[in-house]
């Protein structure tokens, strides 16, 4: 049965009829390629895996093309291959940032594909796009926010995605855009070739695992990277904290822009040692005890390229406290239950805090917590993987 494919004219949804009875493409071979893949940690190696996963079985071949270091490791090479978790990884060198690693053997590690899923915006994304006329794969490419992550250097920033972003684009058949916020700006410079198939979550993970009954827990995961803004988190918290005592927090991440002795200091600074405490890459084990102590999930995040920590924390059936960032705003827009606030106001981020609580307190729980989980459960991975294979469809041509 040959899959048919909608496009919803509005929002340019790929949608396919029959993703269940839909045909595999098992006389093709899929090359992802992505700057950074397991062991490192985050979340373009968590969509990867997670997309990879799913679609084992359905094609010739599934290879992952990535860097052989971990750009935020101790600097050893990785092995040049490895099987993990049934899927081919090929690790070559680098030079360069690791925001923009120059990659030259990314050529010869495409040769026997039958189509190329490039992840993210960077010297991958432009160099398959300038030499599309030498190895000659059909490409697509997810943009998983662009490099729009922070305000820095934004003017360059525009400038680059107006002229080589947008030239880059033109080689691609289709670009997957993982969030409404990524389909409004791609779309002003690939018209055509934008699609909107937001991020697949691990909604397992976490499933059903927050509190049963109201408490003043909150909860914070991300990396500890500037544009998450835990300080401001952590000033809401010490306002929370002088009004009732009873509040905490609790801050799952991995170290980036921040160091864990940062994130202690920010936290002594405040007075909020009996209060906060940081969690350093927990198990998922560990992860669901500490979740459980929360009634909600807060972020401070000025960016955000899809909001995976949101989708996740309500599928726990928490309760979201987050910042208008784009992304936010548009699950805001899209689904009742996620209040936006300021969190550059301490005092406006706490009383929103404090509100969200009373809201539980006062209401029904069970059926808070149930709609915040059925709301996660659309963006389960195998739905995402589905809406994928129709765009490879689309772009092959079968």
């Amino acid at each position: 049965m040959t899959q048919v494919v909608r496009i919803d004219p509005s929002r340019t949804t790929v949608t396919p009829q029959d993703p269940a009875d839909a045909p595999p493409l098992r006389d093709r071979a899929l090359v992802h390629v992505v700057r950074q893949y397991k062991p490192s940690v985050g979340g373009l190696e968590d969509f990867v895996a997670s997309l990879a996963a799913q679609q084992r079985g359905r094609f010739k071949r599934i290879r992952v093309v990535t860097c052989d270091r971990v750009f935020r490791g101790d600097g050893a090479k990785l092995p040049k291959r490895e099987i993990i978790d049934g899927i081919e990884v090929v690790r070559l060198p680098y030079v360069g940032s690791p925001r923009y690693p120059v990659t030259p053997g990314v050529l010869s590690a495409i040769r026997d594909a039958d189509l190329v899923h490039v992840h993210a915006v960077d010297f991958f994304f432009d160099a398959l796009a300038a030499t599309r006329w030498l190895h000659r794969k059909p490409l697509i490419a997810t943009t998983h926010g662009g490099f729009f992550h922070s305000p820095a250097y934004r003017r360059i920033k525009q400038t680059w995605f107006a002229t080589l972003t947008r030239a880059s684009a033109a080689g691609y058949r289709a670009l997957a855009c993982c969030s409404r916020s990524d389909f409004e700006r791609f779309r002003t410079i690939a018209p055509t070739r934008a699609r909107l198939i937001e991020n697949g979550v691990d909604i397992g993970k976490l499933a059903d695992a927050g509190a049963k009954d109201p408490v003043k827990g909150l909860v914070t995961v991300g990396r500890l990277a500037q544009n998450k803004r835990v300080d401001r988190l952590l000033d809401a918290l010490a306002v929370l904290v002088r009004n009732d005592p009873a509040w905490h927090l609790d801050i799952i991440g991995t170290p980036f822009d921040w160091s864990a002795e940062d994130v202690a200091a920010m936290i002594a600074e405040r007075g909020l040692t009996t209060h906060a405490r940081l969690h350093v890459g927990p198990s998922d084990a560990e992860m669901r005890e500490i979740v459980g102590r929360a009634s909600l999930f807060v972020s401070a995040s000025v960016y955000e390229g899809f909001g995976i920590a949101l989708i996740e924390a309500m599928s726990a059936g928490l309760a979201p406290v987050v910042e208008g960032n784009a992304a936010f705003r548009a699950f805001a827009d899209a689904h009742d239950g996620i209040a936006i606030t300021d969190f550059a106001q301490a005092e406006t981020a706490a009383r929103a805090i404090s509100e969200t609580f009373a809201r539980l307190s006062h209401g029904d729980v069970a059926r808070l917590r149930a709609e915040a989980m059925a709301v996660a459960e659309g963006y389960s991975w195998p739905a995402t993987a589905a809406r994928y294979e129709a765009l490879y469809r689309e772009a092959l041509g079968v």
